[in-house]
């Protein structure tokens, strides 16, 4: 099975001698080059060009986005953004999603043994998911649902959110007249793919909260860019937020997003927590902690992203009388979580993109609805 080749494009040796180092640990993957800034990558990837480009924004002779401009517009391939955890750079970042990057992550934090080994599960789980995608800016070499790679990377056991919460007792039951609960997960291609849903909630539409996988600092950025879209109001959630009709919450990077039933409503809650489904935070441990604590009050949608978070949790609300939905896989950028949900029989309905909002608008407001 041919390995993911991978191009490196930062001004920093160190953080190039960083990447390299930990997608050199994966055998599926090979780091086919390196390059200062654009101009030197171009020289560089003439020849051939890299299954995946990891690309900094802050570059010498040529910003980033202006040459993620030009690949796309000349040599569209999967572009991962890793930039750095500032203000700036978040703002950057999301102007690069919107310009075709397949996902953003931060610069790898090596200060300890154990944030090494999430930083490398990390880099090497986006870097698969890059090389899977089928993006509007077309396939990479080992793009698509049958790329054959080789088998994922792995740092240590693989948790269950059984490490934040314990399973549902058999036949459990949140109390009846719970208020509805929508929420959703995404990963790889969620951030676009919220930005199309989202605008198409209404106003009155039950609280919502979302885990979308992006590292820290970042999600700040996402959700007031969001916001800016919406008729709902989308923001970071913080610890102890009532979840309140007509409010999008998105789960902070790098922390568990949690609900707990309070009264007929709900509260939330951000812990700190080991990576779940090789998430921080996990969509597994949202749908679980809301099936608990609503019941068939919930409705649980999981949209595009690489892997298997959510296709659990996803499955444990349907189990507790929740409605639940998954993204198709036409309009997915990735349809691995959606798909392994799929698998589990977890999704009542399989909804195309364009239609997920009108279907929550549906199920939020039908007949018997809390």
């Amino acid at each position: 099975m041919a390995p993911i080749r991978v191009f490196i494009v930062d001004d920093s040796a160190s953080v190039r001698r960083a990447l390299s180092d930990l997608l050199g640990g994966d055998p599926g993957i090979v780091v086919v080059g390196t390059a200062t800034d654009p101009f030197d990558a171009a020289s560089k990837m003439r020849a051939e060009l890299p299954d995946v480009l990891l690309l900094d924004l802050e570059l010498p002779r040529m910003d980033g986005l202006t040459f993620l401009r030009k690949i796309m517009a000349q040599h569209p391939l999967p572009v991962v953004i890793c930039s750095s955890h500032t203000e700036s750079g978040s703002r950057a970042s999301l102007k690069a999603l919107e310009i075709g990057a397949c996902d953003v992550i931060g610069k790898p934090d090596l200060s300890t043994r154990a944030a090494r080994e999430e930083a490398q599960v990390l880099l090497c789980d986006v870097v698969r998911a890059a090389a899977q995608i089928r993006s509007r800016t077309g396939p990479g070499r080992n793009a698509g649902r049958g790329g054959k790679t080789a088998g994922p990377f792995s740092a240590g056991p693989k948790l269950t959110a059984d490490a934040m919460l314990p399973p549902l007792l058999p036949g459990h039951r949140a109390p009846a007249n719970m208020q509805r609960m929508i929420a959703i997960g995404a990963s790889t291609g969620g951030t676009e793919a919220l930005a199309r849903l989202l605008p198409g909630l209404a106003p009155d539409m039950p609280p919502v909260v979302i885990v979308q996988h992006m590292p820290e600092k970042f999600t700040t950025a996402f959700a007031a860019r969001l916001d800016g879209l919406c008729s709902v109001q989308v923001r970071e959630a913080r610890d102890g937020d009532r979840a309140e009709v007509g409010t999008v919450l998105v789960a902070p990077g790098n922390r568990h997003l949690l609900v707990q039933r309070q009264g007929r409503g709900y509260r939330i809650e951000i812990r700190e927590g080991p990576q779940v489904s090789r998430h921080r935070p996990s969509v597994d441990v949202l749908f679980r902690s809301v099936a608990s604590a609503s019941g068939g009050a919930a409705i649980g949608c999981l949209m595009t992203g690489m892997g298997d978070d959510g296709a659990r949790g996803l499955s444990e609300m349907r189990g507790v009388g929740a409605r639940t939905l998954i993204q198709d896989e036409a309009s997915s950028v990735v349809w691995g979580m959606p798909g392994e949900a799929h698998k589990l029989g977890a999704a009542e309905q399989i909804v195309p993109l364009n239609r997920l909002a009108v279907e929550l608008r549906r199920l939020s407001f039908e007949k018997g609805a809390a």
